[in-house]
């Protein structure tokens, strides 16, 4: 993410961060900002509604942190660029949208969106990457000496670490901690922001469980459904549990990679569904 904001904000007017809560959007768009404004905080959103156009933050690099708690500053955003707003001016961070944004303009062609996802190995300075997949490309790399020193064992223990930033470090209860509150709010809080009732939340997190469990597989849609029963021949609908996957979808939890075929037709590569997705 280091490398895409500092090749694309010299040119780009506005640029937007999305990803799931903590991992890292805000703490890495401080570091390009003059100015930060959090619009969770009604002081922060009545000082925009006063500066409209923003007049007081010309000059300066201006980020917008958790925008979706004030759905205006997109269409404030994306009419300053239509204005010619300098590059660099605008960096908008946010995990979800959970409010209507009916009636508010895309922002195509002025917004400029990334997807940061959480930490890898290397990121972590857990491994140092010795072969890269543009070397390889380029016929540059000679993978016949390359040798990881990483484990399967380590492997599993990076996994269930997670790859959350202000996670790292933590001994193993309180990381475990951790990551069950992280769960329970998005549970409790962050689905209901999202319009959507979670009238069972033991089915959800089964069905979070069970998902988890069938990553880069082709587990069929009702072994997933199976797994939710707890036991007393109950699962939830399709219907309920496709509404768990757009809401989680949009809270960034989920990340379906699109699906491949070794094909040279694109309609092939088309027909061919995202693993853990029906």
């Amino acid at each position: 993410m280091d490398r895409e904001l500092d090749d694309l904000l010299p040119h780009l007017s506005a640029v937007a961060i999305d990803g799931p809560k903590g991992v890292g959007k805000t703490a890495t768009a401080q570091r390009r900002a003059d100015t930060v404004l959090s619009l969770d905080r009604a002081s922060n959103v009545a000082l925009l509604e006063s500066d409209f156009d923003f007049d007081s933050f010309r000059g300066k690099k201006l980020l917008l942190d958790e925008w979706q708690y004030y759905p205006k500053a997109w269409d404030m955003v994306r009419r300053a660029v239509d204005q010619g707003a300098p590059a660099g001016s605008f960096l908008l961070t946010g995990s979800a949208s959970p409010y209507d944004m009916a009636g508010s303009h895309s922002g195509a062609g002025r917004v400029v969106s990334l997807r940061m996802r959480p930490m890898g190995l290397h990121e972590r300075g857990q491994t140092t990457p010795t072969v890269f997949l543009s070397d390889l490309l380029a016929g540059e790399a000679d993978i016949s000496t390359y040798r990881s020193e990483y484990k399967l064992a380590d492997y599993m223990e990076a996994i269930v670490a997670s790859e959350f930033p202000g996670l790292a470090g933590l001994n193993p209860r309180a990381l475990r901690a951790q990551l069950e509150g992280y769960l329970m709010r998005v549970i409790d809080r962050d689905i209901p922001e999202l319009g959507a009732e979670v009238r069972h939340p033991l089915a959800l997190r089964k069905w979070l469980a069970a998902y988890a469990a069938a990553e880069s597989t082709t587990t069929a849609y009702s072994k997933l459904l199976d797994a939710t029963t707890g036991g007393d021949g109950t699962q939830p609908s399709e219907k309920t549990t496709r509404t768990y996957r757009e809401h989680l979808a949009k809270l960034r939890l989920l990340d379906p990679v699109p699906g491949w075929v070794p094909a040279l037709n694109a309609f092939t590569r088309l027909q061919q569904s995202p693993p853990n997705t029906i």
